[in-house]
């Protein structure tokens, strides 16, 4: 009786294994038909079985176009049958999809991220006025807050023109202006109070549920 255990490392290999390896018999056993009609027949009961197997993909509209497709790529490319979509090739099922492009933009000064240069392209599309004015200085002092994330210590404002000037490739140019930018020191401590909320949410939702699971430990059982 142990001579006749199968282990699945012994086994035939599962090509979808979440079917199991019941459905990957009856292809094998429709494979062996040598009518055609018969074969059509038991395909369309495995296709049954397999949609059953599967109650989640009902509701995608190409449910059933999915399921031949598993059924053919299960088979090996080796069952002949009248299927109502066209059948898929072993050539395309092993064709290596076509390279993602990923953006490759490596900005001069990195600590500013690439959000700021696409603010800055859109800023340049935009008519003269007081609108892109204060977009441009908004961008100036997100730029200025993004450099005191990397350089803790201070910046001065003609350094964050100058880098505004690049960036835009001199298309915005502050140099000359006489308006001052956010102070560093009130930058600095609005991060700090944002890292200190932060941290405090962190901390009363540890210490909630610490509460919950002393409550829960308290609470009489009958």
């Amino acid at each position: 009786m142990i001579d006749a255990i199968e282990y699945n490392t012994e086994r035939e290999h599962l090509i979808i294994p979440e079917y199991g390896r019941h459905i990957q018999k009856m292809i094998n056993y429709a494979k062996t038909k040598e009518s055609k009609e018969e074969r059509n027949k038991l395909a369309k009961a495995i296709i049954s079985v397999m949609g059953n197997m599967q109650p989640h993909l009902r509701d995608v509209s190409d449910f059933q176009h999915k399921l031949w497709d598993q059924l053919f790529i299960m088979s090996n490319f080796e069952l002949d049958v009248d299927s109502p979509f066209e059948q898929p090739s072993k050539e395309e099922l092993n064709e290596r999809p076509a390279v993602l492009k990923y953006p490759q933009n490596f900005p001069k000064y990195r600590f500013y991220g690439n959000n700021i240069k696409t603010m800055i392209d859109v800023a340049n599309t935009w008519e003269e006025g007081e609108m892109k004015e204060a977009l441009i200085y908004t961008i100036a002092n997100h730029m200025k807050k993004s450099f005191l994330n990397w350089n803790k210590d201070t910046v001065e404002d003609d350094v964050i023109f100058q880098h505004l000037y690049e960036l835009s490739e001199g298309k915005i140019n502050l140099k000359e202006s006489t308006e001052d930018l956010t102070d560093a020191n009130r930058l600095l401590k609005s991060n700090k109070k944002y890292a200190s909320n932060k941290s405090n949410n962190n901390s009363n939702k540890k210490n909630y549920s610490k509460k919950n699971n002393n409550n829960n430990r308290n609470r009489k059982r009958y």
